[in-house]
């Protein structure tokens, strides 16, 4: 989704974790920043589902260990209803396996909770515009797990090229304007791309461009 990013409104974000603690420290530390609006809070999966369909916000952050209905579920229920709603997982270790379900169920990114705030906020920008943004380390552990093609042949060359650009971190727009075509056209190829790879996020895209050899893993998302 390319939403509140590159416009005058704010990026609407939803919180979706268990801990109220957590929830009014992402609340307070967005809310200082006009660049962002913390549109809705959830304190378990199945009200994130709820307050995602109310609200329609361009980001969720998603807490991966929640109640009544998990995080994983959780995001697979909005991508599955909300296509536009992007939803970057938080988690406390990166070496829980729930992260690599979590990007296997469309989560764009995802936020380790003692991360830095500015990677947060680089995270949610980079979720609002429809962008992929793994770190190195992210994508080299997630490489390990999420299994795919091993080749790129059924692409066709212009495929191939946006595959590139996508795993680079380059939203839509951004790949129109470097291949100089329409941006439905480039929905299209993405598209195309998902589809002949068998892959169902952007994410997942970019990780399979690395395996193929396109980028190198610190690449990804460095555009």
């Amino acid at each position: 989704m390319e939403g509140g990013a590159g416009s005058n409104r704010p990026i609407r974000i939803l919180i979706a974790d268990d801990h109220w603690v957590v929830r009014e420290g992402l609340r307070m530390y967005l809310g200082r920043d006009p660049a962002f609006q913390v549109v809705g809070e959830a304190e378990d999966g199945q009200q994130a589902v709820r307050l995602a369909a109310e609200h329609k916000p361009d980001v969720v952050l998603m807490d991966l260990l929640m109640p009544v209905l998990d995080g994983i579920a959780a995001i697979t229920a909005i991508r599955r209803e909300l296509p536009g709603v992007e939803v970057v997982a938080l988690t406390s270790v990166f070496e829980d396996d729930q992260v690599v379900s979590a990007i296997r169920a469309g989560a764009i990114g995802y936020v380790l909770k003692h991360a830095h705030g500015l990677e947060l906020k680089e995270a949610i920008r980079s979720a609002a515009e429809g962008r992929v943004h793994l770190s190195p380390e992210a994508a080299e552990r997630l490489l390990r797990e999420v299994r795919g093609p091993q080749t790129s042949d059924h692409l066709t060359e212009r495929e191939t090229e946006v595959l590139r650009l996508v795993s680079l971190g380059l939203s839509n727009k951004q790949i129109a304007r470097e291949l100089q075509i329409g941006e439905g056209t480039v929905k299209t190829h993405v598209s195309s791309v998902l589809n002949k790879l068998g892959l169902q996020s952007r994410t997942q895209a970019a990780l399979h461009a690395v395996r193929l050899g396109l980028v190198r893993p610190e690449e990804v998302g460095t555009a």
